[in-house]
């Protein structure tokens, strides 16, 4: 059956490099190379294939490209939240996580685990918020500051390929 998702697909799967990474190069945020690595894979028949794809560029880019993506990603609730300067898809996320509706006490402690986050690790604390509430984002991320490096890396990529699904799914 050929769905509009099937017949978007189609047409992604078409675009020269350029135009593929002009319409996906947002999908990871503000790393428009994770698109252009990917679209050598090409076709794509399925939601689930593109994604596999561009997750897979992710996961076979050099680790400091990876650092890059992660730390390309704002706080949540931080600064650039306060100054209206997210990207589209950022700032629609945290909305709908009821982040701009924190308590000061939530928005305080928020900031001060982002900041001991960002000292630990090295790159902002990032989640997939999508059915999150701000409660479970602030467990989260107490939870996951007694990770180790290397898993805390590993968690922070798997959760930047669960937004990516989100903001695909979002688009098709």
């Amino acid at each position: 059956m050929n769905t509009p998702r099937d017949a978007q697909l189609a047409r992604l799967s078409a675009l020269d490099r350029g135009e593929f990474v002009v319409r996906l190069g947002h999908v990871f945020e503000h790393s428009p190379w994770v698109a252009a690595r990917a679209w050598a894979r090409r076709p794509f028949a399925s939601l689930e294939s593109l994604h596999a794809a561009l997750v897979s560029a992710m996961e076979g880019a050099a680790p400091e490209d990876q650092l890059a993506l992660l730390r390309a990603h704002p706080e949540l609730g931080g600064h650039e939240a306060e100054a209206g300067t997210l990207t589209a898809a950022s700032t629609g996320e945290q909305k709908g996580a009821g982040l701009a509706g924190c308590t000061a006490a939530e928005k305080d402690r928020l900031a001060a685990l982002n900041r001991a986050y960002r000292e630990r690790f090295g790159f902002p604390f990032i989640i997939a918020v999508k059915g999150l509430r701000p409660a479970a984002i602030l467990q989260a991320l107490e939870t996951r500051l007694d990770h180790g490096a290397e898993e805390e890396f590993r968690t922070a990529l798997a959760q930047v390929a669960r937004i990516a699904y989100f903001r695909l799914e979002a688009l098709l």
